[in-house]
């Protein structure tokens, strides 16, 4: 842990010499020049730091910066607490570098940039097909759902894959709104939850409704469901409201779904 006065950051061992050698306390996560805000939404500012250090090395981080809030928990440890069910579950996601408060509430979490992934919506936009990644995706999320989590923003553009060969290495991303799957009264709504913010996410690619209806099978099959027929009309049903719910954020907030730079 770096404490600096009233501030905390809480850095992972193996990224403290590097931190230092940036320069980067609490205070300077919201101020240093080298760190790039390519998002800013009203509760957070999503941000890159791109540094050479005197060994040569590059790193490139991922940084959100989270507004001041009254809670007793800030997004930052929502978002930390996430990221560690994932790791619990052995669900393969980015890297923590370090997360921290400072005093007049603000709160930042830092992942280290997944290097050689891609988001499957991007790959999939330039023409890597689908099938690729559709036994993969479908997987994770069944394994996701399989460890009684549920994600909650479960789109496509958080699958980070990498092409390797004839396969796909798959991480999951963004694990601000991951929590443990509820009891069993609405363990169900929260899943299809989940499974229609991917099929939603699907709908304006090049995708097609057989590759949606075979995606949902083999995630049935993953999850021990004796058919995916008994997921499938729920699931459109949700896709649509979420649809209707995105276009309303899109039009309040215009970038909010803009991509991470590359």
């Amino acid at each position: 842990m770096i404490d600096i006065a009233s501030n905390s950051f809480y850095v992972a061992p193996g990224f403290q010499p590097a931190l230092r050698e940036i320069g980067l306390d609490a205070e300077a996560v919201f101020s240093h020049p080298d760190i790039h805000v390519w998002r800013k939404l009203p509760d957070r500012e999503n941000c890159t730091l791109d540094a050479t250090l005197v060994d040569g090395q590059k790193i490139r981080w991922h940084i959100k910066r989270y507004s001041a809030t009254r809670r007793k928990t800030s997004p930052a440890d929502d978002e930390v607490r996430g990221h560690r069910l994932l790791e619990r579950e052995a669900i393969p996601t980015a890297t923590l570098v370090g997360y921290g408060h400072i005093s007049d509430g603000r709160s930042f979490v830092i992942f280290e940039d997944l290097a050689g992934y891609q988001p499957a919506d991007k790959l999939i936009e330039r023409r890597t097909p689908f099938e690729r990644l559709l036994r993969p995706t479908a997987d994770l999320a069944a394994q996701l759902h399989r460890a009684a989590l549920h994600h909650r923003d479960l789109y496509l553009c958080h699958f980070m894959a990498k092409l390797t060969g004839d396969g796909v290495d798959l991480k999951l991303i963004d694990p601000a709104r991951v929590r443990r799957l509820p009891g069993m009264l609405t363990r169900r709504r929260w899943i299809i939850k989940d499974v229609a913010q991917f099929w939603y996410s699907t709908l304006s690619l090049a995708i097609t409704d057989a590759q949606r209806d075979a995606w949902l099978t083999r995630y049935a099959e993953q999850r021990g469901l004796v058919s995916a027929a008994t997921l499938q009309p729920a699931v459109r049903r949700k896709a649509r409201q979420i649809a209707r719910h995105d276009a309303k954020l899109r039009r309040k907030q215009p970038r909010r779904n803009i991509s991470i730079p590359r």
